[in-house]
Parts: C-alpha cells; structure tokens; sequence
C-alpha cells in the first residue's frame, strides 16, 4: 500500500465513520432528547476531524474478523470512542479547563450554546457512548463497556486530564510520559483493544493491539506538541503555541525538539513491529502509524 493508498483508505474509513455517526445521531430527538441538547451534542460531533480512534477500532476489527456479523459490535464501539472523545474535546475548551474559543476551524461549543449546554452535551455524549456499546445481546459488549471505562476514567483520560492541570507539576520526562498515557494514549489504546476484542480476536492479537496503541498513543501526542511548534493556525483549525503561552509542559519544551522527533520515531518503529503478526508488513495499521509523524493538523 503506497501513501496515495492510504489517503484514499483515509477517506473511506473516515466516510464510513461519518456515516456511522450520523445514523446513530439521527436516534437522539425520535427517543426524546431535547432538541437543543441533540443539535449542541451533533454540532461538536460532526465537526469532522481525523477520526482515528474509531479508525483503529474499525481497522483492528476488520484485520482479525472472522464473521461479518462481528464488525456490527465494532462499528457501535468505534462511535463510542468518538462519543467519548469530542466529550473530552468539549470540556477541554471551556473556561475553567482550556478555554479556547476555537476547535476545528469554528467556534468552540461553549461559544455558540454557552457553558451550561456545553457542559450537558459533554455529559450526554459520554453516557450515551455506554448504552451504544452495551445496546446489543452480543457477550462481548460487557468488556467492552470495561475497556471504554477504564479508558475514560479516573485512571485513564481524566485522570491524565488532572494530571495536566495540577499546579505543581514537574518539567520531567517520566510525569510527562505517565499524563499523557493516561490523557491522550488510554483512550487511543482502548480503540485498538475493542476493536480486537468486538471481532473476536485472539489474547495474542489483544496484547499486539496493546503494544501498538500504547506507542501510537505516545506519538500521537508528540506529534501534537511539534505541531504546536511548528505548525499553521489555519491547517490546524485552533490556535498554535498555546502551550508555550499557557506554560504547559510538552515533550519540546521538557526533551526539545529534535529528541522529540527521535523519540516519536522509535515509538512508530515500535508500533509497526507489534502489528505486523496482525496484518504483515505495510498494511494499513502500520501506514496509520507513519501517518502520524507525517499529519500538518
């Protein structure tokens, strides 16, 4: 698979999710959800962006598959990492976290609706990705219920979250590494594993989806931090140095910027050993995992 390949299995995996999410989407008002509340929860949620974590989930389930009445667990798991994702998204931009009047090239939730609705659609989505995943009679559904809570939770995303806000922070590589596991990587290494898990992987292929989550989780955010750096306000869709202004700690500013790109690098190099016994060499786990270094937003 050449990278011309990849961007158009980009494309179609990132249809194919949108098109997930819209039917799930069009249930919210028919089963009684207030209309405002359903048009704050759709309008964060189908503001495009890279879809990689249901991506992965939709990848890794496609690659171990053995039946096609699996990948219809996977698909409602894919939607519910992203239910849980743009949640966090929205409670990242509000003034007591964030406070960014941007995401994805328009104006943050909070903006439009205003905090108390931006609250609630965050809290509509995170529970609502619960009774997508747990909506069927399928056996598998009940740890994947587990692994999006773990994921999200105190010892997961917002316990990385906390992490990231404590006042006394240290500049050192082990904190950084510890929050942004929990933060970014938890949520991206579950994605993996249910995609795994909904398809009725093997306990090998769990632990290689694990292995590869972890290092993609890590890249990923030291992609993000790099970009921060070095990238375009227009490309990304938000503002750029907004960590070096906030005095946050990033993987530049603790290491600098060129053993952040050697450190991502290694962390690709892992992510594409672990997958290989799943889909051999160059498949489209591995190219995902380049893409990562390679992305401008």
């Amino acid at each position: 698979m050449s990278t011309l390949d990849l961007k158009h299995f980009l494309q179609e995996q990132q249809a194919r999710v949108e098109a997930l999410l819209h039917a799930r989407a069009a249930r919210w008002e028919p089963s009684g959800t207030p209309p405002l509340l359903a048009e704050a929860m759709r309008y964060s949620l189908m503001a495009g962006g890279k879809r990689l974590r249901p991506v992965l989930c939709l990848t890794f389930a496609d690659a171990v598959s053995q039946q096609s009445s699996a990948l219809r667990v996977a698909e409602d798991a894919a939607c519910a990492l992203e239910y849980v994702h743009t949640y966090s998204l929205i409670h990242d931009d509000l003034p007591a976290m964030d406070d960014d009047d941007l995401r994805r090239g328009r104006p943050t939730s909070h903006k439009v609706f205003g905090e108390a609705i931006a609250v609630l659609a965050g809290d509509a989505l995170l529970t609502e990705a619960f009774g997508l995943v747990g909506a069927g009679s399928e056996p598998v559904r009940i740890p994947l219920c587990r692994e999006l809570a773990l994921s999200a939770g105190a010892t997961g995303m917002v316990g990385g979250q906390v992490l990231d806000i404590a006042e006394d922070r240290p500049a050192l590589m082990d904190y950084l590494t510890k929050l942004h596991g929990m933060k970014t990587g938890a949520l991206i290494r579950a994605a993996c594993r249910m995609g795994v898990l909904s398809a009725g992987g093997s306990v090998e292929q769990l632990h290689q989806a694990d292995s590869y989550g972890e290092a993609v989780g890590l890249a990923f955010q030291i992609a993000d931090d790099i970009l921060d750096v070095t990238g375009d306000a227009k490309k990304m869709g938000k503002p750029v140095r907004a960590d070096a202004a906030a005095g946050r700690h990033t993987f530049p500013a603790v290491i600098g910027l060129e053993a952040s790109w050697v450190l991502a690098e290694r962390m690709v190099r892992d992510a594409v050993t672990a997958v290989e016994p799943i889909e051999g060499k160059g498949g489209p786990l591995s190219l995902l995992a380049r893409y990562i270094l390679e992305r401008n937003s």
